[in-house]
C-alpha cells in the first residue's frame, strides 16, 4: 500500500469549457456563481478547495503508489469495493455482491448494472477483466507499484457473462477482498480511455466515481467537477480544486485568508495557529508508520551487526516528543497499536549509544552514511527534514558521519528507485486495515515499495503463512513473528505513528479525513 496562495477557481461557464479545449487556465470565482442548495434548502458555495504539500505523481491508480495522487483518484474512480466512511469496513461498491470458494481460489462478483465510464462508454465484466490482466504478467510493467501488492495471488479473470466476473487466485489470500478496495491498483479505469491513451490515463484519468478529471496545471492544482450522471447520490459540491502548497506554512495561511478550505500536511507546531485563526483541526490515531530504511544491499549496511549498531544510537521515544509533540505515538511496532496482528511483545533495538559506538569501533565503521529524505510534508511525517537532521546528530554523538541530501517528492521517488542511498526515510499509510498491507512491505520486490531492497526467504515464508491462515488470533500470531523477525534484522528502525492531522474552515460541513489517509468530497459542501 501519505499537501500559491494566489488562488484561481473557474467559474462555471469557463470550466465547462475546459473540459472541451483542455486548457489549464483557471479564473477567480465572483457573484456569477450559480447558488446550490442541499435538499434541506440550505445554500451551497459551487466550489471547495483543498491544499496539499505535494503534486500527484500521476492519476493512473496502475502507474502511482503516492498518497497525493490518491486523494484525488478516489473521487475519480471506484472499485468493487468500498470502504465505510470512517473505517476499512469492506461495503460494495462497483460489484454488488460476491462469493467465494471453500478453498478460497475463487472469487465471483455481481457487478452493478447501468453504470457509466465519464466517457459515456459502459461499465461492465469486460471492463474488469480489462484492469486486471493489465496488471498481471505478461501485461504488467515495472512502473505498476501496486500491481503485484493488490493481485500478487491473481491466477486469471474470467468473464461469466455482462455483469459476472470471476477472479481465480493460485493460493488462498485472507487479505484479498481488502486489496480490492484500496484506492491504487484496485479502481476501475475506462477501457475506452485507456486505449485512447496507449494504456496509461496518468494525465487523462476516467472512471464511475462521483467527479470527473477537468484540467491540471502543473505546479498549480488539479480541477474537478461533479459527476451529473453518477449512479448513486450525486455530490454535494459542483468543483473541487486541489492545490499544491508546498510550505506548511503557507497553507496555514491560506487556509487563515479564506482561499482554501482545507488543508493537510500539518505539523505540531501549526495546530494552535490554525485554532486561533478560528478554524477547526481534525486530529485522530493514524493509520501509518513513520520510519528508517537501511539499504540492505549495500555494505556494510547489509550486515545486521552495523544496522543494529547504529540503531542503538538513536533515542527514539526522546525524538518523537521533541519533533512531533501530543501528535504522534512512538512507534515500537511497525504496525500501528489497534491494527490486528499488534503485540506488544516484539522488541526493537534498544537505546544504547555506548554500545552502539563500540560495536561500530569493532566493525572498524565510522561512516560516512549517505542519507536522503523528502522536503515535502508526508502524511506519517511533517517534520521531514528535523528528523533527518535529528538522527545525523545522534549518529555524531558516536562518531559517524552522516550527510543529508534532500530532494522534492517526485525526485525523492526516483532516487530511491535508483537505489543511491545508504538510509532513506520513508513511510506508509495503511491502504485496507489489514497487516499483510504494512508487512507485505518487507517482501514486495518493487523498489519503489520496499525501499530496504530486503530479499529473505524465511520472511516471505512467514508472510505467505499469514495471508493464507484466517482472521482471527492464530493470523495475529503469525504477524507478531513477522515484526520480531524484522526487528531482529534491525532492517527499518520504527520512528512514530502520526496522528492524521488536517484543518478546515467551520464553514465545510461534513469535513472527514479517511484513516487510508484519503478524503472522499461528495458528501462534503461548504454552506454560504
Amino acid at each position: 500500500m501519505k499537501k500559491k496562495l494566489a488562488l484561481v477557481i473557474a467559474p462555471i461557464l469557463a470550466l465547462s469549457m475546459l473540459v472541451g479545449c483542455g486548457s489549464k487556465e483557471t479564473t477567480s470565482s465572483t457573484s456569477t456563481e450559480a447558488v446550490e442548495k442541499t435538499e434541506s434548502g440550505e445554500e451551497v458555495a459551487d466550489t471547495l478547495v483543498f491544499a496539499q504539500g505535494a503534486e500527484p505523481r500521476g492519476l493512473d491508480p496502475a502507474y502511482v503508489d503516492d498518497g497525493e495522487s490518491s486523494k484525488v483518484i478516489v473521487n475519480v474512480y471506484e472499485g468493487l469495493l468500498a470502504y465505510a466512511k470512517d473505517s476499512t469496513e469492506l461495503e460494495p461498491c462497483l460489484a454488488e455482491s460476491w462469493e467465494i470458494s471453500e478453498d478460497g481460489l475463487n472469487y465471483t462478483f455481481k457487478l452493478r448494472q447501468g453504470v457509466k465510464f465519464h466517457d459515456g462508454t459502459d461499465f461492465n465484466a469486460e471492463a474488469v477483466k480489462i484492469n486486471i490482466d493489465r496488471q498481471l504478467p505478461p501485461q504488467r510493467t515495472e512502473d505498476m507499484p501496486y500491481a503485484s501488492f493488490v493481485y500478487a495471488d491473481v491466477k486469471d479473470v474470467e468473464v461469466v457473462d455482462d455483469y459476472t466476473v470471476k477472479i481465480n487466485l493460485t493460493k488462498k489470500n485472507t487479505a484479498f477482498l481488502a486489496n480490492l478496495a484500496m484506492s491504487l491498483a484496485a479502481p476501475i479505469v475506462s477501457p475506452a480511455a485507456l486505449e485512447a491513451n496507449n494504456g496509461n490515463v496518468n494525465q487523462s484519468p476516467v472512471g464511475t466515481g462521483p467527479y470527473k478529471f477537468v484540467a491540471w496545471s502543473p505546479s498549480e492544482d488539479i480541477v474537478i467537477e461533479r459527476n451529473e450522471d453518477y449512479w448513486g447520490e450525486k455530490a454535494k459540491t459542483k468543483n473541487i480544486v486541489f492545490k499544491f502548497i508546498p510550505d506548511n506554512s503557507a497553507r496555514i495561511v491560506a487556509l487563515k485568508s479564506g482561499e482554501v478550505d482545507m488543508i493537510d500536511g500539518i505539523d505540531s507546531t501549526g495546530v494552535d495557529q490554525i485554532k486561533a485563526d478560528g478554524n477547526e483541526v481534525y486530529n485522530l490515531s493514524g493509520m501509518n508508520i513513520n520510519y528508517l530504511a537501511y539499504n540492505t544491499t549495500r555494505a556494510p549496511f547489509d550486515d545486521v551487526k552495523v544496522r543494529t549498531a547504529l540503531s542503538k544510537a538513536v533515542n527514539v521515544p526522546e525524538l518523537v516528543t521533541a519533533l512531533y509533540g501530543e501528535y504522534a505515538e512512538t512507534a515500537t511496532t511497525i504496525l500501528p497499536t489497534f491494527m490486528p496482528g499488534y503485540s506488544k511483545d516484539v522488541k526493537q533495538v534498544e537505546y544504547n549509544p555506548e554500545a552502539a559506538k563500540a560495536e561500530l569501533e569493532s566493525a572498524g565503521f565510522t561512516g560516512p552514511v549517505k542519507m536522503i529524505v523528502y522536503n515535502n510534508p508526508r502524511p506519517y511525517n511533517a517534520r521531514n527534514k528535523a528528523l533527518a537532521e535529528s538522527i545525523q546528530a545522534y549518529w555524531s554523538k558516536i562518531g559517524v558521519e552522516a550527510t543529508i541530501e534532500d530532494y522534492d517528492w517526485t525526485t525523492y521517488k526516483d532516487k530511491v528507485v535508483a537505489g543511491d542511498y545508504d538510509v532513506c526515510f520513508y513511510g506508509w499509510v495503511g491502504d485496507n486495515g489489514d497487516p499483510d498491507n504494512f508487512l507485505n512491505l518487507l517482501c514486495d520486490q518493487n523498489v519503489s515499495m520496499n525501499v530496504s531492497r530486503l530479499n529473505d526467504a524465511a520472511y516471505n515464508e512467514i508472510i505467505a503463512e499469514g495471508t493464507s491462515t484466517e482472521k482471527g488470533p492464530e493470523r495475529d500470531a503469525v504477524y507478531a513473528k513477522a515484526e520480531q523477525y524484522i526487528a531482529d534484522l534491525a532492517v527499518w528502525l520504527p520512528i512514530s505513528h502520526a496522528n492524521n492531522l488536517s484543518a478546515y474552515s467551520p464553514a465545510v460541513q461534513n469535513y472527514s479525513y479517511h484513516p487510508t489517509g484519503n478524503i472522499f468530497f461528495k458528501d462534503m459542501y461548504k454552506a454560504k
